[in-house]
């Protein structure tokens, strides 16, 4: 019961400003006529309008399936790159300028290169979204293992832990907490990736309906498209914070 009221009260703290926000904007929006900033109860019936038709929901799922799978796979790499990276300091010195390279290029920029070369299915996308997510996963892993107390690679050392055991059991542990922070951001890079992935070529997506309403010129599914767009990544962080929190349930009870 107390854990109940205690959800519920930290919900009202998180719900209550966007609640407040979305009533100002409906009563303020209506009756405007400028096309470009449309009443929000027209936003909302277009919403119902399309979800109704099924085709929103498929647009939805092609959207979520890519950002999921994009994901995994940048955070895959990302983490098994950076603990072999992380491990080696001669390989750490000989890979670091390549890795400040991809750090600072502009993932928005490969693209139109992906998509030129494998067409404009929901592979190339996957991939696009999976290369822009490496970075900063595999950036923080190394920064984690990096960050491991000297004392404890002694002790791994002493005790003769062997190599596997002691990344599974003591080095990813100890970068965890980078490791997450690293998949945080690259999910907001996953979000970003796949709208402008599936405006620039698509034939389904969130990205690719809200380019065709603007091509059309209907402003109220773009505005609607746009705020899906937000709600969906608002809600995969949501979901992502839960495991975050489960799986450094150690790291926070120690801090405190």
């Amino acid at each position: 019961m107390r854990s109940t009221r205690s959800f519920l009260l930290a919900f009202l703290e998180q719900a209550w400003l966007p609640v407040l926000l979305v009533v100002i904007w409906w009563f303020a929006s209506e009756g405007n006529t400028n096309p470009f900033f449309p009443p929000l109860s027209k936003i909302w019936d277009s919403f119902v309008t399309e979800m109704s038709s099924g085709q929103m929901e498929l647009h939805l799922w092609a959207s979520t399936r890519n950002i999921l799978i994009g994901l995994a796979v940048g955070v895959v790499v990302g983490v098994v790159g950076g603990t072999v990276i992380g491990l080696s300091r001669r390989l750490r010195a000989v890979l670091n300028p390549y890795l400040q390279f991809f750090r600072t290029l502009p993932q928005v920029a490969i693209i139109p290169i992906i998509i030129g070369a494998f067409g404009i299915t929901a592979v190339p996308k996957i991939w696009a979204i999976g290369f822009a997510c490496i970075w900063p996963v595999l950036l923080n892993t190394v920064d984690g293992i990096r960050a491991i107390d000297p004392g404890v690679r002694d002790m791994v050392d002493a005790y003769r832990i062997t190599t596997w055991r002691s990344i599974f059991r003591v080095v990813l542990p100890g970068a965890l907490p980078q490791i997450m922070a690293g998949i945080r951001i690259s999910l907001s890079v996953a979000v970003v990736l796949m709208v402008v992935s599936e405006i620039y070529a698509a034939t389904e997506g969130v990205g690719y309906f809200i380019h065709i309403t603007t091509g059309l010129f209907q402003t109220d599914k773009t505005w609607m498209g746009t705020l899906l767009v937000g709600l969906m990544g608002y809600l995969l962080s949501v979901i992502f914070l839960l495991i975050e929190k489960r799986a450094l349930r150690w790291y926070h009870e120690s801090a405190s």
